[in-house]
């Protein structure tokens, strides 16, 4: 019997759901403490390491564990299922990624691996290169949702996802090796290690990805050709403790990829597939000195912190029909930022902490396109800096109070100052924890909005500038097996910037015939998000989640492209010594995929299963399904979309 994609999806989630509850039940009379799995330590929210309840703030945690028995590929994939966040791919893997935080551009959220940004300077929204980031030798990742431009400054409108890569452990050598293969023409390496050797801690990886691809453009319009799609990947995290006050961090990060894209090729001037590609490469390093003095009571860090993004695109067509490409480069944009970072944290005692930093970044571009106005490469540059300072005390180890200030300085906007306050209360109970805060974001224009043949011709652009503010709820059940969360939140943004493609007439058209840059009107968001997490028993994990949310231009009155109204996400596994069996269920909403509302794009579930089978205690057979009822819904507007698809490999433990 062949059941329709949607009907089968939420068979899928029906099951998912009725097993999570036999689960629970059966774990009721399971005594093992899990409280820790569901309370973690983060770093994120305060910039220092607390525990989550006393933080005041929305945040999940994706840890090594849940990326490891769900087999996932790309760090996109696990974001999707995190509560208040949608992904759109256009395409299949390597297309164009964006995660939008509670509806947020993809350009408004900051996004770090070991403390070094990777959002792109020289990238038009300075989104970071999402689509190229793989999973391997991650330890977690952090999602912090809402405003958080005190302690992060420009870039954290949305939120912050926090990429922390393994490092150190009990033995000299931990390490994996992977091997994947699977559906058009799939195939993917790991490599990890990570160990302590006498003072030096240690964590590496590297990785490959290789697949032929689905087409980039819709299969719906005539489009056969396959988007191939390589990747290799490296990052380093080194400590090394030069005494038991000083220590020494050097970290790295790279990235090169090579991606078929779609065009748009002669004589119609539609999306196709064409046969154009693009090259992107990504450096990134850290050097730091910490120093902890006084028994940890006062700590220090100072760090310089460099990257180096270069993208390319080729494809140029010329003649007279049937026209030919020439692989000649058409577009190029070289970005550079150098950040030079110092924070202090004074800890009076163990429940009153000074936070206080200053940070100083310069940011370059250097960019050309054959199709510009003016195709002589454009240069540029900004300096940024800030300064901040965060007080959080805890009363009566229940009511955690905190408090920030930030001052920035732009070389092009001038100033902006922004402040956080939050409050954790736990209930006597020790089961409930309530929780609000406040928060002001900023996002300076980036180098190519200010440098590009697309600035505002008529005006100096200001920075999108936003006002948030959450209150919720976490109640923990069954011996804290099983947490539930709820959250109301609301944010206003002003100044946004947007795109005018002149297709209507106006003073700045006359200058800039092919469209620029400017500051819009206001965007309001407001939403909830409920969820449960639960680790029932040890091998077991299972969550839910629910996200609704409007996200309106309120100059026009109409949704934000591309932001789904409802996103959902469930999932249940079991692991034991190597063997382990789960399942995950999402949902995106309908939504619209441009900004005049014009394009409906339809609403899309999407089924996985996974699981592994251990052959002794170092090696494991790893599987994966993933659209297993065939879901054909387009991720946005002409683009393609990835089909049911199986991958098998080898899972080797060191």
């Amino acid at each position: 019997m062949n059941l329709p994609a949607h009907a089968g999806a939420r068979i899928g989630a029906l099951i998912l759901v009725c097993t999570l509850y036999s689960a629970l039940a059966e774990a009721q009379s399971d005594n093992a403490a899990q409280g820790s799995a569901l309370d973690p330590i983060v770093i994120t929210a305060t910039r220092t390491a607390q525990p989550l309840d006393r933080t005041g703030s929305s945040m999940s945690v994706i840890s090594a564990d849940d990326l490891g028995t769900q087999q996932l590929a790309f760090v996109s994939d696990a974001l999707a299922q995190t509560p208040g966040l949608s992904v759109t791919r256009e395409g299949g893997p390597g297309q164009l990624t964006s995660v939008f935080i509670r509806g947020a551009e993809t350009g408004e959220s900051l996004t770090l691996i070991d403390g070094i940004r990777i959002n792109d300077p020289s990238a038009p929204d300075g989104a970071p290169v999402l689509g190229d980031l793989l999973v391997n030798n991650i330890d977690r990742i952090e999602v912090l949702r809402g405003p958080q431009s005190t302690l992060y400054g420009s870039d954290a409108i949305g939120g912050v996802v926090n990429i922390l890569t393994q490092r150190g452990g009990p033995q000299p050598f931990i390490g994996t090796l992977e091997a994947q293969r699977g559906t058009y023409d799939t195939y993917r390496l790991n490599g990890a290690a990570h160990g302590s050797i006498d003072a030096l801690e240690y964590g590496a990886a590297i990785n490959y990805y290789d697949t032929a691809g689905v087409p980039a453009a819709c299969t719906c319009d005539g489009n056969t050709m396959p988007a191939g799609y390589r990747n290799f990947g490296a990052t380093a995290n080194l400590r090394f403790h030069a005494s038991d006050e000083i220590s020494i961090d050097l970290r790295g990060f790279y990235l090169k990829s090579h991606t078929d894209i779609a065009g748009y090729p002669p004589p119609n001037y539609t999306l196709a597939d064409d046969g154009e590609f693009g090259r992107d490469q990504l450096v990134a390093g850290y050097a730091g000195i910490n120093g902890s003095w006084l028994d940890g009571h006062v700590t220090q860090r100072i760090a310089l912190i460099a990257s180096d993004s270069d993208r390319r695109f080729y494809g140029e067509f010329s003649g007279t029909p049937p026209y030919t490409l020439t692989p000649t480069q058409n577009f190029y944009a070289e970005g550079g930022s150098t950040r030079l970072e110092y924070q202090g944290v004074l800890s009076v005692d163990p429940d009153n902490q000074l936070t206080y930093g200053a940070e100083r970044q310069l940011s370059t571009i250097d960019t050309a396109s054959i199709y510009d106005t003016t195709p002589a490469p454009i240069t540029g540059r900004d300096r940024l800096t800030g300064y901040y300072g965060q007080w959080q005390s805890t009363l009566a180890q229940q009511l955690t109070l905190t408090g920030g200030v930030r001052y920035d300085e732009d070389q092009q906007f001038g100033d902006h100052t922004s402040i956080k306050l939050a409050a954790a209360w736990q209930i006597p109970d020790g089961a409930t924890v309530l929780r609000a805060n406040y928060g002001d974001g900023f996002k300076a224009p980036t180098l190519y909005q200010e440098f590009s043949s697309y600035s505002d011709p008529l005006a100096t652009l200001q920075p999108e500038k936003a006002i948030g503010w959450e209150m919720g709820l976490d109640h923990d059940l069954l011996d804290k097996k099983l947490r539930a969360s709820l959250t109301y939140f609301s944010r206003t943004e002003h100044d946004l910037i947007d795109f005018d493609d002149c297709y209507t007439s106006d003073p700045g058209c006359a200058l800039r015939p092919e469209g620029y840059y400017y500051n819009v009107d206001r965007v309001s968001v407001r939403g909830v998000e409920t969820g449960l997490l639960a680790r029932p028993a040890p091998g077991w994990s299972a969550w839910l989640n629910y996200t609704s949310l409007r996200a309106i231009d309120e100059l026009t009155g109409l949704s934000l492209p591309r932001v789904p109204h409802v996103t959902q996400n469930a999932g249940l596994s079991w692991s034991n010594q190597g063997t382990s069996l789960g399942a995950s269920y999402g949902f995106v909403g309908a939504r619209f995929d441009d900004a005049a509302n014009f394009t409906p794009l339809s609403s899309s579930e999407n089924v996985s299963v996974f699981g592994s089978i251990g052959l002794g205690s170092h090696l494991q057979v790893i599987a994966r399904v993933d659209n297993l009822f065939k879901n054909r819904s387009e991720p946005a507007a002409g683009y393609g979309f990835v089909g049911e698809a199986f991958y098998a490999g080898l899972r080797l433990t060191l």
